[in-house]
């Protein structure tokens, strides 16, 4: 059965454990949780502020769908949003790279501090002066360094694809993951992104199957790569929903809100309020489907 989640990244604002009690009081089953300034970033975070995230998620029963390391605003020491996803697992200089690769270990092992069975991570941008191909070779070493960590904390690394990075579509998450065949290697799959590129969401699906480990949900409106409270944009969100139902998917829904900093509480409320009938609606029409038992 698929939950709803809400990611803090919506409440740059606030606390990691003011986010989370938030996102509970909405009405959530489940958490993402930045691992990025000002929430949980490891090289900043004391033991007390792990400590306040650990006792809110006891107290609210939410669980976290998924750590996401994607970015690193953190590592500049301050609010900076470019080059927001640097240094990468891709980054031609081997330094801020191994950065990265620690980074993510560290990231590897609180996820698994917190009971959290996914940390999503991305490529990082194709940098000027390295043609994509050497790109792609630095990221496949990167990973080849992380996937034992992974698999000793027996947490799975979901690579998010994104328009604009290195690895920004299906085919080329695709081509990473075959590289691999690790069981802890797989997708952090945003919806949006996908729909921005124009990719047809059944090949999507199908193409990834079971490397499908987590969703980030959004609406988008036009091919524009803003984020949008669901029911807002264009996005088909309920043939989503049959798809993955029909394909079986019962992780995690993460909605990504993070253009809504302004209001984020109204924006987890309202997102949540439309995805829970966009699977009630799914849902029925799954159980109107199902062959009646023989009397």
């Amino acid at each position: 059965m698929m939950k709803l989640s809400m990611s803090t990244n919506a409440y740059v604002r606030f606390s990691a454990a003011e986010a989370v009690r938030r996102i509970a009081a909405a009405g959530y089953q489940g958490v993402e949780i930045l691992a990025d300034a000002p929430h949980l970033y490891p090289y900043s975070l004391s033991h007390s502020e792990l400590v306040s995230v650990e006792r809110v998620l006891t107290s609210t029963g939410l669980e976290v769908a998924n750590l996401n390391a994607n970015t690193a605003v953190g590592f500049y020491g301050r609010e900076f949003w470019e080059p927001l996803f640097e240094p990468s697992l891709a980054n031609p200089d081997p330094v801020m790279r191994q950065w990265r690769v620690d980074y993510t270990r560290q990231c590897l092992d609180m996820a698994a501090s917190l009971g959290c069975e996914h940390v999503s991570i991305t490529s990082g941008r194709a940098v000027p002066g390295t043609p994509p191909e050497r790109g792609l070779q630095f990221l496949c070493e990167s990973l080849e360094k992380l996937l034992p960590h992974a698999e000793r904390k027996g947490i799975r690394l979901g690579i998010e694809y994104e328009p604009g990075l290195l690895v920004e579509n299906l085919w080329e998450l695709r081509a990473v993951l075959d590289q691999f065949q690790s069981p802890f290697l797989g997708a952090n799959l945003d919806l949006g992104h996908s729909h921005v590129l124009g990719e047809e969401p059944e090949e999507v699906l199908s193409t990834l199957s079971e490397k499908i480990f987590h969703v980030h949900l959004e609406d988008i409106r036009g091919r524009k790569h803003y984020h949008l409270i669901p029911g807002t944009g264009d996005m088909d969100l309920l043939d989503l929903i049959r798809m993955l139902r029909r394909r079986g998917f019962e992780g995690f829904l993460t909605l990504e809100l993070y253009t809504y900093p302004h209001r984020a509480d109204d924006a987890a409320r309202e997102g949540l309020a439309y995805m829970l009938s966009i699977l009630e609606s799914s849902s029925d029409e799954a159980n109107e489907k199902k062959p009646l038992m023989a009397p």
